[in-house]
């Protein structure tokens, strides 16, 4: 359809004002990552700057020399996201299912159970005593996995309104008079038409996992099970410790000499690589997930 001279000028001006937000967005990141790269005593004395007024590697060469630290967490990491989003999709859409469906008869107690925990939930201490002493998954993967694996209801409810509102009941009921179990049309009708919302909340819980470091300091001792966030936390208050006026007089010059600014903006870039690599394969699904499952139904 042919656009009039009118909607062509607001098509123009939109596009401006949408790539000058999208810049502003990406300012912060340019000012991170031009902060790793820039030497200590500089930042400090001349700030932040797009151009490093003295390029340094000190940062990165610092995190470099445990580098068997950092890549036995980012298999961590990257493990832990993998199965708690892979597991997690699966349990929240199995959830969402007969929540959607009209004709099962509790569809409407399910969903008062998931409304009701965006409300209200158990507090830190119940929650700790629950996973240790009850479902002992203290110094385990699990501790990394199992407790975010169906806290968000939204996920539930997103996943819901786009089953009711997106995949027709005739489809439903002609799987059922075909002889298809609820099995059955779940693997095969609903899940394959609803890859853009499975993909944004698998998004939403794959930044969860990756970003999350309270589990373990909750319900971790052992380093070895330390993520890429929980060892970026330990670096950087060992850093600080050796910058405190007591290590320095021990330590002399060379606890001065650590790059604690810096290091700050590496181990940020360190942390983000990896979403931004995946985003942009998720992105065509993100907005058409949100608003369509968010559409009450």
């Amino acid at each position: 359809m042919l656009q009039t001279r009118g909607e062509r000028a607001f098509t123009v001006f939109s596009a401006v004002v949408m790539g000058g937000v999208t810049l502003l967005a990406f300012i912060p990141f340019i000012l991170i990552f031009a902060a790793s790269f820039t030497d200590e005593t500089a930042l400090i004395r001349d700030g932040y700057a797009f151009v490093p007024k003295k390029l340094s590697l000190d940062a990165y060469v610092y995190m470099v020399s445990s580098a068997a630290t950092f890549l036995r967490a980012y298999g961590v990491s990257f493990l832990v996201t993998a199965l708690g989003t892979g597991i997690g999709l699966l349990i929240t859409s199995m959830l969402a299912y007969p929540m959607s469906r009209k004709d099962f008869k509790y569809h409407n107690v399910l969903a008062f159970f998931v409304f009701f925990t965006l409300l209200f939930s158990g507090g830190i201490v119940p929650s700790y005593i629950l996973w240790t002493k009850y479902l002992h998954v203290k110094d385990t993967l699990a501790a990394l996995i199992v407790p975010n694996l169906l806290t968000n209801g939204f996920h539930v409810l997103l996943i819901r309104n786009y089953y009711k509102n997106n995949v027709p009941v005739d489809l439903i009921e002609s799987a059922q008079i075909d002889g298809a179990s609820e099995l059955r049309t779940f693997f095969r009708i609903m899940l394959p038409l609803s890859v853009p919302v499975l993909a944004t909340v698998g998004l939403f819980m794959g930044l969860a996992y990756w970003n999350d470091w309270i589990n373990a300091l909750y319900f971790i001792t052992k380093p070895q099970y330390y993520g890429i966030q929980n060892i970026l936390i330990r670096l950087m208050n060992n850093i600080q410790f050796l910058k405190t006026s007591q290590a320095s007089s021990i330590l002399g010059a060379n606890a001065v000499e650590l790059p604690s600014t810096a290091i700050r903006m590496a181990m940020a870039v360190v942390g983000i690589l990896p979403i931004l690599f995946v985003l942009p394969f998720l992105q065509k699904y993100l907005t058409k997930g949100v608003v369509i499952g968010a559409v009450k139904g």
